[in-house]
């Protein structure tokens, strides 16, 4: 974008913009970027185990020095389908899907439910008192 070519309002309006975004930004607070990005706690957790199972089995496929084609053949899935995983096209990808190219990978996967640090209704009262996994 060439900013010498743009109005003076135009410059007004994006910066104006920018500058209420940061200060609508700095007013809340995220534990984790999917909290900030997700409209659900239920929709951020789920991003985050399927970014994590996906960094994992991209640095597997880095560490095994595995060409797509390699990698797709060992998944079962197609060359494009691992050339999105490496592109990070989470939303592509199911959590399922994700457990079983892990498994698949040889990772031994584990979950864990702990007790939320914050209430997810509008009670004070906690919505689980304890979690089982």
């Amino acid at each position: 974008m060439n900013v010498s070519r743009l109005t003076k309002y135009t410059k007004f309006c994006i910066f104006w913009a920018i500058g209420n975004l940061k200060s609508n930004m700095s007013a809340k607070q995220f534990t984790t970027v999917w909290d900030a990005i997700e409209d659900t706690r239920g929709n951020a957790e789920n991003m985050r185990l399927r970014s994590t199972l996906m960094m994992s089995i991209k640095e597997h496929i880095s560490a095994t020095k595995f060409s797509q084609a390699q990698a797709a053949k060992l998944f079962g899935v197609t060359q494009p389908r691992i050339s999105d995983l490496i592109r990070g096209k989470i939303s592509l990808f199911a959590l399922d899907a994700l457990v079983n190219m892990a498994s698949t990978a040889g990772f031994h996967i584990e979950m864990r439910c702990l007790p939320s640090k914050v209430s997810t209704n509008r009670s004070s009262k906690p919505v689980m008192k304890q979690a089982v996994a």
